[in-house]
């Protein structure tokens, strides 16, 4: 495991790398509930910035039913809730790991009509420095949701001058030529689509990391390992980039 964060790029500037990942509430295909099993995985991976997407948090039970703060402390990160589902005994919803210091949270509503409540968590970060901005999302299902997610999204792009910008998390877009994809690609550039979904046998790029400006992104693969084929329905993304 690299010690050292974050690495530089062959120019000799900061190079930050960072992970989506859709956890399925630590549920593994084995059908067992392992937040250590997540925990490992990003420990191996070892991502500056981890947005995270379907964390489900219960307390006053077991540690690892707080998966937040235990991915936290498993991993040596500082964390930043974004649940979007409220309930007696918890919440669910998303989640930011980082190993930056954090300048800003704000976490943005992106609920559509009577559909499942959705969110984003919009987090400046900085690294020795040099700043980041970092949006996390779980988008609807349904393309009139994703529709008014995106626009609501891409009101929020401008209204920072911090760069670079990443926007990451799982998009739910099954087709690259719906209209929302193609919103996200005329602000973003056309970044490599990889498939993510199903871990079993990966059809589709649910999962995306799109960077602004499109030259920061030095570098997309997904992580596919016996660990991550089995320890939920969504297979990890990291990029990574390089900052100002």
């Amino acid at each position: 495991m690299t010690e050292n964060h974050p690495e530089q790029t062959k120019e000799g500037g900061r190079m930050v790398s960072l992970l989506t990942y859709n956890v399925h509430s630590c549920v593994g295909l084995d059908k067992c509930p392992d937040a250590d099993r997540i925990a490992g995985i990003i420990r191996e991976v070892n991502p500056d910035v981890a947005g995270l997407q379907e964390i489900s948090n219960r307390y006053g039970g077991p540690e690892e039913a707080a998966q937040l703060d235990f991915l936290a402390a498993a991993t040596g990160m500082k964390d930043v809730p974004g649940p979007t589902m409220l309930h007696a005994q918890g919440d669910y919803g998303n989640a930011l790991l980082s190993r930056g210091e954090m300048k800003s949270v704000r976490r943005v509503v992106l609920s559509f009509k009577s559909r499942e409540p959705r969110g984003a968590l919009d987090v400046e970060l900085d690294f020795d420095g040099s700043p980041l901005r970092v949006i996390v999302t779980h988008l609807g299902l349904r393309p009139s949701e994703r529709r008014f997610q995106v626009r609501k999204l891409i009101e929020l792009l401008d209204d920072s001058p911090v760069r670079p910008l990443v926007l990451m998390g799982d998009m739910n877009e099954w087709f690259p030529w719906g209209r929302p994809a193609r919103w996200l690609h005329r602000y973003f550039g056309r970044l490599p689509l990889l498939r993510t979904y199903p871990t079993s046998f990966p059809l589709f790029a649910l999962d995306q990391i799109l960077v602004y400006p499109r030259e920061a992104l030095l570098g997309l693969e997904v992580i596919a390992t016996p660990a991550t084929r089995i320890a939920s329905d969504h297979l990890p993304l990291l990029a990574r980039i390089a900052l100002g």
